[in-house]
């Protein structure tokens, strides 16, 4: 048998691609969004999308109050939707509990994840190594993600994934941002080896702290990204 899918090297498993007309629309408006092709404060034009899926105005509407109770789009009666501007605050919030959570998880994973999680770990940096060579920033994005879903997963820690999930929609924007900066997905696929490495090694205090360096780096090139893009925030 060959390697698998991009999807499962990442830590997702395959899902179920028969979607409603408004999950098809939402998931693609949402996927623009996180992957930057809609950025911040763009507008969303609603006859566009309709000829584009061959659909009614309900689904599209639909879609986009989802996406607006995600905190992804902004509804202004009587203007239209928008792509939401990002709150740095907001974000440095989330990004402040993340690190401390999988620094916990990086720590647990050193004394107890088994070889097979350790294994599907090394898969998905070996595909991140192949999304850098093929400058694919989306697929790295995927992987850079399921790489730390792998830790609760192997660890059998449900809710705490659950937990981190429920940052991710708002984290995974901000993210994409910074990826195509020179030298960021290699930087980060280095920290991911470090953060493996000492999992491998079972050195629990040093897999918290290259957990912890790996999420301080991300903050501080958040709050550099700010500075060079101030269009992208809400002041």
């Amino acid at each position: 048998m060959g390697e698998p899918s991009l999807q499962r090297a990442a830590g997702f498993e395959d899902g179920d691609v028969r979607l409603s007309k408004a999950d098809q629309v939402h998931l693609s408006l949402k996927q623009a969004i996180i992957g930057g092709a809609l950025a911040p404060g763009a507008a969303i034009d609603k006859a566009l999308l309709c000829r584009r899926f061959g659909v009614s105005r309900l689904p599209v509407t639909t879609a986009i109050n989802r996406l607006a109770y995600e905190g992804l789009v902004l509804i202004e009666r009587q203007k239209g939707s928008y792509v939401s501007r990002i709150r740095l605050d907001d974000v440095l919030q989330w990004m402040l509990a993340r690190r401390a959570i999988e620094a916990e998880l990086a720590g647990e994973a050193a004394r107890r994840l088994g070889p097979d999680a350790l294994e599907a770990l090394r898969r998905n940096l070996r595909y991140q190594d192949a999304a850098i060579d093929g400058q694919d920033y989306d697929g790295f994005l995927q992987l850079d993600v399921g790489f730390h879903r792998l830790l609760a997963d192997g660890l059998g820690l449900n809710r705490v994934g659950e937990t981190l999930d429920a940052f991710r929609v708002h984290l995974d924007r901000v993210r994409r941002l910074l990826l195509p900066e020179p030298g960021r997905m290699m930087t980060t696929l280095t920290e991911h080896r470090a953060v493996l490495e000492a999992i491998e090694q079972r050195r629990s205090a040093l897999a918290v702290r290259a957990m912890r360096r790996h999420l301080s780096v991300v903050i501080e090139r958040l709050v550099a990204f700010e500075r060079d893009h101030p269009d992208f925030f809400v002041p």
